[in-house]
């Protein structure tokens, strides 16, 4: 009896072992295969890397200026090879790489305010198709760029799950559509449609190294087939491209397809990002999580309630002091949260902002010295000629109102009073955000009711007219796609008065009177264009009635264009050369883009 238990144990022993043997062998396979994806992608990032530093390197040894332009062009594709990897691993060196000819301020919040020179791509650019070439100017920047490479590429190492490998895809699809198609890099050459099929090739690539990976080939198929189409939409003039019909057609077609092969491969989300890890459309509700661009996003306890109680608040004038003002007062529904002046009181000097998809910034205020939605309630209530108070009085006119103090026990578990009514009225105005326009509704493909004009209006701000580098889709404000890291400022020279005789500069600084830097005069938020329609007068100052007269003023080159003293505006035009016909276009686009709320 005890030797048959010793052999049956024996068995089994040796069964277990198998099997355990057998599970390690399919776990090194299985790890090998992520490898072997990962190797295969850091040799394309790695060979295209040196390609790019190389013909960099022979830009300073060529003596021909064409030869130089030559080398330029071929370094500049073969680091839009590598955009989809880059911009995803190194997101930082990314950007300094591939940033605008503008003047870099950082450190400004934490009073250790540094300036520094822009290299990269786009000073390369700018510098080498000059008129009158600065040779020293080119060799530094140039210099100064392949050094950056060099040094990203000794200290690369790319190790990436299929869940990267997802975020970084849709990245990709989704910067080619909302900064790649518009000329947001290619400030000269005008090349940016070209450079997009080298961008989705990289991500054919990166398909076809996880061949494996799929167990639908038909899917795979019509995954490569998708971006193939596109490629080939691509290959058209500048100036004329349907960039309507390509997002509608090949852009919102790619998101669905890469949903399906995320549930193919049975991809498993640690957490989320700005995009949506189910997104299927660049300009729906569903595409950015709300809560990433906020550092209050874990409060959701009862999170209905909590918006319905800030909506009373929003409306509340006895927050203020003389009890004659509230949020509401300001920023009226009707008028897309705006109050139609240009500006509220002769207390102020700013025009109001609308707080639709407000949500969806880095910066408040128009000087962005607030970064978040419930610090800039602090800045409205200390305001001397807004609510002029002190948050410690909103704490007890609340607490007074016996309704509100029910709501605070209620709703929220902790004693945080003055935090939890700012991130009652925060709340609320982060639902400010519909995309039930007719624009959106049309490139979702729900209705057809787009006039030619309207659609040849988005084609123009997206491409001729230059719109969208500073209004990127899908907010169309300065928070740039596909990260959502950055909102910028710009200085565009906004004029006084509507005086083109004998123009005049408005007096106010901008973001220059927060932190007295003196590279940053004139800065504005750039904010969004949604609901325009409905937020007349515009500018910081109001200086503009109408959305024919605010077109114009870009056509005409900005405030530079008008003749005022602005060394350091950032508009990355002279003037645009638009048709009556075409700023007519845009303007129709624009009326497009109001929810339908207001």
């Amino acid at each position: 009896m005890y030797t048959y238990q010793l052999k049956k144990a024996k068995a089994y022993t040796f069964f277990v072992c198998l099997l355990l043997i057998i599970s390690c062998k399919k776990s090194e396979q299985y790890k090998e295969k992520e490898i072997s994806v990962s190797q295969k992608i850091q040799e394309l990032f790695i060979t295209n890397l040196q390609k790019s530093i190389t013909n960099l390197d022979s830009i300073v040894s060529s003596k021909s200026i064409i030869k130089k332009k030559k080398h330029y062009v071929t370094a500049r594709k073969h680091f839009k090879i590598i955009e989809p990897i880059l911009a995803y691993i190194d997101k930082n060196n990314y950007k300094s790489l591939n940033a605008p000819n503008i003047l870099i301020v950082k450190g400004e919040e934490s009073f250790d305010t540094k300036l520094s020179n822009p290299f990269g791509f786009q000073v390369i650019e700018e510098t080498l198709y000059d008129t009158n070439l600065d040779s020293v100017a080119l060799y530094k920047t140039v210099n100064i760029t392949s050094s950056r490479l060099n040094l990203i590429k000794k200290n690369t190492k790319i190790s990436l799950k299929n869940y990267h490998l997802i975020w970084m895809i849709r990245d990709q699809i989704t910067r080619i559509a909302t900064t790649g198609i518009t000329g947001f890099d290619s400030p000269v050459l005008n090349q940016s449609l070209l450079e997009s099929t080298y961008t989705y090739q990289t991500l054919l690539t990166i398909l076809k190294y996880n061949t494996t990976n799929f167990t639908s080939k038909k899917l795979l198929e019509k995954a490569i087939l998708s971006i193939q189409n596109a490629q080939k939409a691509l290959l058209h003039d500048f100036t004329s491209f349907d960039r309507y019909s390509f997002i509608k057609n090949h852009t919102h077609q790619q998101l669905k397809i890469l949903l399906e092969v995320q549930k193919d491969w049975q991809v498993v989300f640690p957490f989320k990002m700005a995009l949506s890890n189910n997104l299927t459309s660049l300009f729906s509700k569903e595409t950015l999580n709300t809560s990433y661009f906020t550092d209050y996003n874990s409060d959701t306890l009862y999170i209905k309630d909590k918006i319905a109680f800030g909506k009373q608040l929003f409306n509340d004038v006895s927050l203020s002091k003389n009890y004659n003002m509230a949020c509401v007062s300001c920023h009226k529904k009707e008028l897309a949260f705006t109050d139609g002046k240009r500006v509220f009181n002769n207390q102020q000097t700013r025009n109001s902002p609308t707080l639709t998809y407000s949500a969806y910034q880095r910066g408040y205020f128009m000087d962005a010295r607030t970064g978040s939605l419930e610090g800039q309630i602090i800045g409205v209530v200390n305001n001397h000629n807004e609510f002029n108070m002190s948050m410690d009085s909103i704490v007890l006119r609340v607490l007074k109102n016996k309704k509100y103090k029910n709501k605070i026990d209620s709703l929220y578990k902790n004693k945080r009073i003055d935090y939890n009514i700012r991130h009652a009225i925060a709340s609320y105005i982060r639902t400010l955000n519909t995309f039930n326009s007719k624009f959106d509704k049309n490139i979702r493909n729900e209705e057809n009711t787009l006039t030619l004009e309207e659609k040849n209006g988005f084609n123009l701000f997206t491409g001729k007219a230059s719109c969208s580098t500073c209004h990127f889709a899908p907010i169309f404000n300065g928070t740039v796609p596909p990260d959502f890291i950055d909102t910028e400022l710009e200085a565009i020279g906004t004029p006084e008065k509507k005086d083109t005789i004998n123009p005049k500069l408005s007096a106010d600084l901008g973001r220059y009177e927060v932190y007295k830097t003196p590279a940053r005069k004139h800065f504005f938020k750039t904010p969004t264009v949604r609901n325009i329609a409905k937020t007349a007068p515009y500018m910081h100052n109001g200086v503009y009635n109408t959305l024919e007269e605010v077109v114009d003023f870009y056509n005409k080159g900005g405030g530079v264009g008008l003749g005022l003293n602005l060394p350091n505006q950032t508009l990355p035009f002279d003037n645009l050369n638009l048709s009556k016909e075409e700023i007519s276009s845009i303007v129709a686009f624009l009326k497009t883009l109001t929810d339908n709320d207001y």
